[in-house]
């Protein structure tokens, strides 16, 4: 399958600093693809480039099959920043007529898009009188214009309620199905925990981790967490059947390695009706994170 971003070997020089540093990625169509790192690792001068905003100084980006910033390249990519910022005396409907002309398409389709995210009831309101959530929508709205085939996503649900975050990646997963390349940075882990296919890690502008959440749990080799609540009286028989388990009253902690967990589970699922609960715990986007950014000395 042909990528829609290709990135080969990407070198960024700031004088003496290296933003980025011979970093390698690609997103294929309909593929949701999270950047991670922290401030100054190089998400945003990547994304930066990839919209040719930024020229580059050494590898390759293709951006749907064209160079960055190209004709073809601005026709198949849509962008959203963290804090998008629109006329505050236009309505929500003006505004997007406005880019939808821009774009060659006729305003009277602002309704339609201010409904896709949900300001439809807003769409004659100004933009003063929005929320900073609902201002992160109308910029989703300005993105979707004209089916793009890469989404660059900085920080997008900025300023959403939890809700509004739901129905926002409830969105990216239907333009995700219909063909769209998303790539998303975030600094909200758990949100895009279960809401990506891919995760790319940038520090000090390399990238030190990409895989899916199985890859990287792999890799980072971190241990597995299984709590368990004791019935009364077992709780004690219990830590002493599972060497190395932690008690805290009738509820009990045990870790043990990626490669024991399946022998770990079938021990303590032997002690049968002694337990009244098990819950497995496996290391979160947030700990896997963690993991990488210190082995890069963060």
């Amino acid at each position: 399958m042909t990528s829609t971003l290709k990135i080969s070997a990407l070198t960024k020089c700031f004088a003496s600093l290296k933003a980025l540093d011979a970093v390698s990625l690609a997103v294929e169509p309909g593929m949701r693809v999270a950047l991670l790192g922290h401030n100054g690792a190089g998400k945003s001068t990547l994304m930066k480039i990839v919209l040719g905003l930024l020229p580059f100084d050494s590898g390759s980006v293709e951006v749907c099959g064209a160079a960055p910033g190209s004709a073809a390249a601005r026709a198949g990519v849509a962008y959203l920043p963290e804090n998008a910022a629109f006329h505050p005396a236009l309505t929500g409907e003006e505004q997007i007529g406005h880019y939808l002309a821009l774009r060659g398409e006729s305003p009277k389709g602002a309704r339609a898009l201010l409904e896709r995210v949900g300001l439809h009831e807003a769409a004659g309101r100004r933009i003063g009188s929005y929320s900073k959530g609902m201002r992160q929508r109308v910029g989703l709205a300005q993105a979707l214009i004209g089916k793009p085939r890469l989404l660059v996503l900085d920080e997008p649900t900025s300023g959403l309620d939890p809700v509004s975050r739901r129905d926002f990646y409830e969105l990216l997963d239907g333009l995700a199905a219909e063909g769209a390349a998303i790539l998303l940075s975030s600094h909200a882990l758990t949100e895009v925990e279960a809401r990506t296919d891919r995760l790319l890690i940038l520090s000090k502008g390399r990238m030190v981790a990409s895989g899916t959440l199985s890859d990287l749990r792999r890799e980072a080799a971190l241990p597995v967490t299984i709590r368990m609540t004791a019935r009364n009286g077992y709780a004690a028989d219990i830590a002493k059947a599972l060497p190395g388990t932690i008690r805290f009253g009738a509820d009990l902690q045990l870790s043990c390695s990626q490669e024991d967990k399946l022998g770990t589970l079938a021990r303590v699922t032997g002690l049968g009706d002694r337990l009244a609960d098990i819950e497995v715990t496996p290391p979160s986007l947030e700990d896997i994170y963690s993991h990488f950014s210190r082995r890069d000395g963060q």
